[in-house]
This record gives structure tokens, C-alpha cells and sequence, in this order.
């Protein structure tokens, strides 16, 4: 495990959240002032034009629909959110799926973006529901039986997050059979809390649920990637804290159609040509104390 990235990362993330503050590859082609998510012109990417992935049959159907149809989360502070109120969507993970729409052609006026539990990401991807998932969906062997993965793109680690007032949990090791762990279904997060540790375990299809049910003393602990966790700690500093150390390398990829090489070749040589891009997003959203966080190597396609 490469602990030191992980704890880079998240010494970032932690920062930067806790502050409540908020390229073009593969086949070359022209390009264009890209748009944010409110329309502006100040983002990193741009948008290409004269685009060619060969032996992709997700792009195919990408052209065919004149749009890109993008799974996403939406209650993820700092990663993936929905503002109910204004209806902008923001955070590092949409912006990374606004770039990969923007190299492959399509500015935000062409992006649908659709909300997917994490329970249901690899049987939407499957049936073509969506065109490609960007979400903190952490790349597993298990998952890339069903999918394949574009990235990584960024690197983080499991933790929990518990209310400010508890002092008996401290990390995973201090988890026992009196205390219920809630985690999102279908996620790796509350598959290793079953499998490491005598704690019960409860399961939503959101987190934001879990967060909900702790508030409310319905579960003793939270528990999925603590880039995630900080965000919603962030939220209510006066409730909610994160204990412990992460124990797990989650690296989060770009879900995918398996098999589609094409699509993931083009992905990956996105991220490897655009560091400057992927910093400058970093920035923009997890970056406000400063510090840099390092950008992973994407793995060989296959």
C-alpha cells in the first residue's frame, strides 16, 4: 500500500474541505474555450473539436445522441454535489467528468448528468444507462469482472466518521459487536467493516442517509473513503468528527463499458497529457490550504 500518497492526499482533502471553501489527448483535434458548470469560461479544460476514438463503441453512441450521459453523486460535499437550491452541480469528481466530456467534444449544454447509487453503477453502466460513471468509485477486481476502469485519478483511503461527543470509538480496531457501522450498499467500504471487524453493520443507498441516521443516533459510525467523510465533518464540525487512521487504498477510476479500450486508451491519455488540467481542478475544489496533492499514474489498459 502507498501509505505516503494516501496520506498526502488526504492531509489535502482534510484541509481544504475543512475550510469550507468550495488537455485534450488521444486523438488530436482543435479546440475551444470549454464552460464551467455555470456557464463561465474560467475552467481549465477545453473543449475539442475533431474528435476520433476508434473502436469505441460507447463513443459511437455518444455521437449518435449528440450528448454524453454521465453517472454521477450528488451528495458529496467537496467530490460530487447538488446544490437543491441553485441546481449547480459541483466538486472535483463532476469536474473531472465535465473534462473528459470536454475532450471527447462536449461542452456542459451536451452533458446529462444522472444521479446512480452506488449499488446500481455497474448494472447501469452494463446496460448502457450511462455512457461512463465518475463518482468515487473505488477500481476493484470484483468490479472489473462486470466493467472496465479508466484512471486512476485520484487516491484516497477508508476511515469513519462519528459523532463529536464519542470517545470509545477511535478507529477500526476499536469497532465492537455493540456498535452499528453504516456505509452505502454495494460499496467496498462496508464489505471490509463485515470482514474486519465484529461490528453490526447498516446499509443505505446513499451516504448522506448514514450521516442522517448518526445525526439521529441511529448508528454509532460512518464509514467509506475519508475524502468523503471530511467533507460531510466539514459540514457540521459541531457534530460529526473523523477518528483513526485510514486503513484501505481506494483508487477511484472512470467506470466504463468492458471492453471498451478504446474509450478507456482515450481516458487515460486525458489524464496522462493533462496534469496541469487535473492540478488546477484539484485546486479549484480540494486545494484551498495550499498544499499540492500528487495525481496517480493511470494503470496499463486491459
Amino acid at each position: 500500500m502507498r501509505k505516503t500518497r494516501i496520506i498526502a492526499s488526504l492531509s489535502v482533502a482534510a484541509a481544504a474541505l475543512l475550510a469550507l471553501t468550495a488537455c485534450n489527448s488521444g486523438t488530436p483535434g482543435d479546440t475551444t474555450s470549454g464552460g464551467n458548470g455555470d456557464g463561465g469560461s474560467s475552467t481549465p479544460w477545453t473543449v475539442a473539436t475533431g474528435v476520433s476514438v476508434p473502436d469505441s463503441p460507447t463513443f459511437e453512441r455518444i455521437q449518435k445522441a449528440d450528448k454524453v450521459t454521465i453517472g454521477v453523486k450528488e451528495d458529496q460535499p467537496g467530490l460530487g454535489y447538488l446544490d437543491a437550491t441553485t441546481g449547480k452541480r459541483t466538486g472535483f469528481d463532476v469536474d473531472i467528468a465535465r473534462w473528459m466530456a470536454a475532450s471527447l467534444g462536449y461542452g456542459e449544454d451536451k452533458i446529462d448528468f444522472r444521479p446512480i447509487a452506488s449499488a446500481n453503477r455497474e448494472q447501469a453502466i452494463v446496460n448502457g444507462d450511462i455512457d461512463f460513471y465518475v463518482g468515487t468509485y473505488s477500481i476493484t477486481d470484483k468490479r472489473k469482472e462486470q466493467i472496465s476502469f479508466a484512471g486512476p485519478y485520484f487516491i484516497t483511503g477508508q476511515g469513519l466518521l462519528v459523532a463529536k461527543d464519542n470517545s470509545t470509538i477511535t478507529g477500526k480496531d476499536a469497532l465492537t459487536k455493540d456498535d452499528v457501522v453504516c456505509s452505502a450498499t454495494g460499496s467496498t467500504s462496508i464489505q471490509r467493516i463485515k470482514d474486519e471487524t465484529p461490528a453490526q453493520t447498516k446499509e443505505y443507498d446513499t451516504y448522506s442517509k448514514c450521516v442522517q441516521a448518526l445525526t439521529q443516533n441511529q448508528v454509532d459510525a460512518v464509514t467509506t473513503d475519508e475524502a468523503i467523510l471530511l467533507g460531510y465533518a466539514a459540514q457540521d464540525p459541531d457534530k460529526l468528527k473523523t477518528v483513526g487512521d485510514v486503513f484501505s487504498e481506494e483508487r477511484y477510476g472512470i467506470g466504463l463499458a468492458k471492453g471498451d479500450t478504446g474509450l478507456q486508451t482515450f481516458f487515460n491519455n486525458t489524464l496522462t497529457d493533462g496534469h496541469d488540467v487535473w492540478q488546477k481542478i484539484f485546486d479549484n475544489n480540494l486545494g484551498a490550504s495550499g498544499v499540492k496533492a500528487e495525481q496517480p499514474a493511470v494503470d496499463a489498459v486491459g
